[in-house]
């Protein structure tokens, strides 16, 4: 059966209200798109990857082949939000209970691999699918549903409008610490799609498109000319991609800094930043870097450590002076519930939901951050113990 688009507002909503709920049940998630992949389809699978990790969930991208050399800092964003890309002699980690496809017209076009093709025809995995390809000899991939199939620029326009729609979700952010979905990298891959497949705004045809063309591109203007310290505006897409090629080595940079900071416990990896430290990073990095690389190592310590994350930071950026807490789950571990742990510790300052926490204090009740955190850990590793014995 030929994809149409979808006809009403209401089934529109009910679709995305669908598979932002799946989003939320499910863990792991695999994201595929046709062979021979080209800006959008890569540039829609990172970012449905990317608005997964803000909700703790391990996405993990489907690339046999090789990816264009421009397209190479979306590489780079994968990395850095702890997103697996399963490539080369790279394996599928896990049991996957969810598959999302993006930008595929039909099945026949699908990147398979023989587990994908087995897992294709499990009805027991949630299938996703995220494409504006309509008419012709086109055929749904994903269960009906789930599939967010409509008439769009690009598919990544789609996954863009399934953010704005997440945006006006505000109790269900707070609830997973989410300030925004619309982070720089997120924004970025949204604009890579739409431009790839629009010949750089080119051939935008209604004025949905237009529309949404404008939206996205002035978010990232928007974001870039707060986050960067150049006094100048940006003319064109060019100089958009430059610069990201400039903030993606900073992530590197402050990524190694806090790296060199993590210890081990028992349970935990953890991170202390003291206040000299915050210093340094908030001189070399803008806020958004220095968070999205926090929340990276913090997902990358519970899967090294096989259970908990900790992050401890010294923070004035609001004017301020706290003690910033950030706890995060491994994906494998479900026998622990963050939340217990503002309980245990009687913190009333602090929130979050069973796979992360986050949680504070004003900076002059801890006179002494490593002697606080080495007192806290031992209380947390005896409920993790007694959790798992449970």
């Amino acid at each position: 059966m030929a994809k149409r688009a979808i006809q009403t507002i209401r089934e529109k909503n009910i679709v995305i209200n669908n598979i932002i709920e799946m989003m939320l049940a499910r863990s792991n998630f695999l994201i595929c798109g046709h062979k021979s992949p080209d800006e959008d389809c890569i540039a829609s699978m990172v970012a449905f990857a990317i608005l997964l990790t803000k909700f703790d969930k391990f996405p993990q991208i489907y690339l046999p082949g090789s990816i264009p050399d421009n397209l190479q800092y979306l590489v780079k964003i994968c990395k850095y939000n702890s997103i697996r890309i399963v490539s080369g002699t790279r394996r599928i980690l896990n049991s996957i209970d969810a598959i999302v496809i993006c930008d595929t017209p039909k099945p026949s076009m699908l990147e398979l691999n023989p587990r994908i093709a087995r897992m294709m025809k499990d009805d027991s995995i949630v299938r996703i699918e995220i494409d504006h390809h309509l008419g012709g000899d086109s055929d749904y991939i994903g269960m009906p549903e789930y599939s967010l199939v409509t008439a769009a620029s690009s598919s990544s326009e789609l996954v863009g409008y399934l953010a704005l729609k997440l945006r006006t979700r505000k109790k269900l952010l707070n609830k997973y610490l989410i300030s925004d979905p619309f982070s720089r990298n997120f924004v970025l891959a949204i604009l890579t799609g739409i431009l790839g497949d629009t010949q750089k705004g080119q051939f935008l045809k209604s004025r949905r498109e237009k529309k949404f063309y404008d939206i996205f591109s002035g978010m990232y203007n928007t974001i870039l000319e707060r986050m960067t310290v150049r006094d100048t505006n940006f003319t064109n897409m060019e100089q958009i991609f430059e610069e990201l090629q400039h903030l993606t080595e900073r992530e590197v940079a402050c990524f190694n800094y806090i790296n060199e900071r993590r210890r081990f416990s028992e349970s935990i990896g953890y991170v202390i930043l003291h206040e000299d430290d915050m210093d340094h990073l908030y001189r070399e990095f803008d806020h958004e870097i220095i968070t999205t690389v926090t929340k990276a190592i913090a997902n990358t310590l519970a899967e090294k450590s096989g259970r908990l994350s900790l992050i401890c930071f010294a923070d004035q950026a609001g004017g301020e002076k706290l003690v910033q807490f950030r706890m995060r789950r491994g994906h494998l571990f479900r026998s622990f519930d963050l939340r217990d742990v503002l309980y245990i510790l009687n913190i009333a300052n602090g929130g979050g939901h069973e796979g992360a926490i986050g949680f504070r204090f004003p900076q002059n009740s801890i006179p002494d951050i490593d002697r606080y955190v080495e007192e806290m850990i031992p209380v947390i590793e005896d409920a993790v113990e007694r959790a798992v014995k449970a």
